[in-house]
């Protein structure tokens, strides 16, 4: 699951805009407890989500979170991933965008769908990569193969 942080964080009017970096803090903290979830997806089918990759823009970046790690701009995607939590589970990825977040957003996406094609480590059946966000625009960009869901779908998910 890629997520679009500044959209998931404009989705409900809670005072994020006073201090974007300790809203996105907040949502990468959450972020963490879906990994591993079982869910219904945003097409009604049943799905695991393996991984959680989200990207920051503006002034969001800088945010951290325990669990975090991969702090990189989308051209260095997961190239310097140093753990920010000792403890050995399932961990946010995070991307942030040097400019552009769409332009991230989009990179990342068309990465992680050719890494899983041709990545012969890869252990597990990952049949989908699901992005969310509500920008039609970003929409329009991603590749054919990506599936969306809105920002309410995911603060279902995290309770918010």
């Amino acid at each position: 699951m890629i997520v679009d942080v500044a959209n998931v964080m404009g989705s409900r009017p809670d005072g994020w805009w006073r201090d974007r970096k300790s809203a996105a803090t907040r949502l990468l903290t959450a972020f963490g407890q879906v990994i591993g979830m079982e869910t219904t997806g945003p097409d009604g089918g049943r799905l695991r989500i393996a991984r959680v990759v989200a990207v920051l823009e503006g002034a969001a970046r800088g945010a951290a979170a325990r669990g975090v790690v991969g702090v990189t701009d989308a051209s260095g995607f997961m190239t310097s991933a140093v753990r920010a939590d000792p403890i050995d589970r399932p961990s946010v990825e995070l991307v942030e965008a040097e400019r552009d977040g769409d332009a991230a957003i989009v990179a990342v996406t068309d990465q992680l769908i050719s890494s899983l094609a041709l990545s012969p480590e890869i252990t597990h059946r990952v049949d989908a990569v699901l992005v969310v966000t509500a920008d039609r625009g970003l929409r329009r960009r991603l590749p054919p193969a990506a599936i969306v869901a809105g920002p309410e779908w995911l603060n279902r998910l995290i309770d918010r």
